[in-house]
């Protein structure tokens, strides 16, 4: 009877051990929490997010993202709301590591609510300058997000029947910023500057700038709430009368030439950052980073309409 007694007590506690070694295994996982400045759909964001995802896919870590939208709620409230939203999750998250993509994460977020704190902190997407919010931070690390403006700009010179630049963009505080970079940096001065807020208004600078400058720097688009990239592409290969450059691959389709960063770096480098920070490596002992990938983007659509027959070496063809 003894026997059968024993027998009863080891099979019940052989049926609890692989339950209590998942829980334990649940414990041990890591969590991280991604806080995108932007929505849910900006392609450049969501690529970035892709990439990360699939650095720490296999890792035993949960990946969580949070959306501040701040491109489509860019009133002062509603960033201020976002923030405490953010800083709300956390609290109860209780992420290992946290990660962020753009400037508004780290100038609402971080800045005011994550310095010093015990939680490291790996941004992305921040654009030319970490020290604009006092970063880095004892806790954080990152990349710093660079465009090859001057690049582009002596590709277009060369295509161009006259000097005139202009800068057309969506109107965000991040694109003003990217603006005095540019001058301040490269000691390129824009002739004219188009913001705009909506796709009409986009087509409507698009044709004043063939009348008012020589070459167009045309960057993000990511704020127009009805923007309409085939429409702007029609307009584009019917109207274009000067040449055009961008740094967004997604904007070649408008743009004679485009030199690109990748998105996806970004992601990847923060990915890796992170898994090095929870293998137990302090942020402050990774130093910040810089984008370096980019390609070469040839639109010959565009191009037959300025009348270029020359396809630069090594370019990709716009599709």
């Amino acid at each position: 009877m003894w026997r059968a007694a024993l027998v009863r007590i080891l099979v019940c506690a052989l049926a609890v051990l692989p339950a209590t070694e998942g829980a334990q295994a649940q414990e041990a996982s890591k969590k991280v929490l991604h806080i995108d400045s932007y929505h849910a759909g900006n392609e450049w964001n969501d690529r970035i997010v892709a990439a990360l995802r699939e650095t720490l896919t296999g890792k035993d870590i949960e990946l969580r993202v949070f959306h501040m939208d701040t491109k489509r709620r860019p009133s002062d409230s509603d960033i201020r709301a976002s923030a405490l939203e953010a800083k709300r999750i956390i609290d109860e998250f209780k992420p290992d590591v946290i990660t962020t993509s753009d400037d508004p994460a780290a100038q609402h977020l971080v800045q005011p609510y994550m310095r010093d704190s015990s939680i490291p902190v790996v941004f992305c997407g921040l654009n030319w300058d970490a020290s604009t919010y006092g970063l880095p931070f004892r806790n954080t690390t990152g990349m710093v997000e660079v465009s090859p403006i001057p690049q582009i700009v002596r590709l277009l010179r060369k295509h161009a029947r006259g000097p005139k630049l202009g800068f057309l963009s969506e109107d965000t505080q991040v694109k003003r910023k990217e603006l005095a970079y540019h001058e301040r940096l490269f000691g390129i001065t824009y002739d004219k500057t188009y913001f705009v807020r909506t796709h009409a208004a986009w087509k409507e600078a698009f044709l004043q700038a063939q009348k008012e400058v020589d070459m167009l720097m045309i960057l993000g688009v990511g704020a127009l709430p009805d923007w309409n990239l085939a429409d702007a592409t029609r307009l584009a290969e019917e109207k274009s009368e000067i040449p055009s450059g961008t740094d967004f691959e997604w904007l070649t389709a408008v743009s004679l030439i485009g030199v690109v960063k990748s998105p996806q770096e970004q992601g990847r480098w923060v990915g890796q950052a992170t898994l090095r920070i929870l293998e137990g490596v302090q942020p402050s002992d990774i130093p910040l980073s810089y984008n370096r990938e980019g390609e070469l983007f040839f639109n010959d659509r565009i191009a037959r309409k300025l009348g270029i027959k020359d396809f630069p070496p090594l370019a990709r063809a716009v599709r």
